[in-house]
Order: C-alpha cells, then structure tokens, then sequence
C-alpha cells in the first residue's frame, strides 16, 4: 500500500505569497491614495460651475418674462417662487439674484453696490473660488465670470 501524501496535503497560501499579495496591494493603495484624497477642490469647483449656470437660467428667466410683459418693468420688481426680483435693465440686479436662482442657503454671497459675489461654503479663498454676477449698466444683459480657474483655487 503505497500511499501518495501530496494527493491527501492540504492546499493553500504559503506565508511568503501573503506577503507579496500584502505589499503589492500596499504599493497600489499608496499610489491611488493621492488621487482620491483631494477631491473637496473638485466638488467646490463643481459647485461653483452650476451656481453660475443657476444665475444665468435665473436671470435668463427674468428678462424673458420681462420682454413678454414689459409692464413689469416699468413696477421695478418681479416674484418668482415667493422671492420678489428688484430689475435693473431688465435683468435681477445683483442683491436679489442670489435669492430667486436658490443660492442664498449653499452659499456665501458678497453683495456689494455692483455685484454680487458667490462662494461655496468652506472654501478657503471665497475670492478664487467664486462666480460674479454684475447687472449695473448692463443695457445687453449682465456680466457673470467664473473667478475660479482650477480645482486648486477651491481646497
């Protein structure tokens, strides 16, 4: 009776293949680490992309009802969604956009007498990361910049 021991063995992992499995998962999560670390920036600049698109729908909106009534004009203001809009040139001015586009809770507005600046909440340089909405004396419509150039701009 000749038996075969390696046929009857238990199989498995030898300790030194763990170990390289180990390391060689430690080497990728050490290099895709950093990628996914930093991603704040990302979505703050995400953030301020769609605010400048919610000033431009808004104040799109705003003139569009204007020029199909242009009595409105003449009373200075507009509601929309229970926010009365001050127009200036037929376009929300600049103390009440933040309002009526939905911006006022997300984010931190910097209204001043010729526009407004909006910053997400938390960034740390609200001045870089930011878009500007300026309506004073705009007759073609107002002016709305993204001051942000890169992700970096919202860390």
């Amino acid at each position: 009776m000749n038996k075969n021991l390696k046929a009857s063995a238990q199989g498995g992992f030898t300790l030194i293949e763990l170990i390289v499995v180990i390391v060689i998962l430690g080497i990728l999560a050490a290099t895709a680490m950093p990628k996914f670390m930093n991603m704040s920036g990302e979505a703050r600049l995400a953030s301020v992309k769609a605010a400048k698109g919610a000033l431009m729908a808004t104040s799109t909106m705003v003139h569009g009802k204007v020029l199909a009534n242009p009595s409105i004009a003449n009373n200075g203001t507009i509601t929309i969604e229970d926010v009365t809009v001050q127009l200036a040139n037929g376009y929300p001015d600049s103390k009440t956009i933040t309002a009526a586009a939905g911006l006022a809770n997300d984010y931190s507005p910097d209204i001043n007498d010729r526009a407004v600046t909006i910053s997400p909440k938390g960034a740390s340089n609200p001045a870089k990361c930011s878009v500007t909405y300026d309506n004073t004396g705009a007759a073609g419509g107002p002016i709305i910049k993204m001051n942000t150039e890169s992700a970096a701009d919202c860390n």
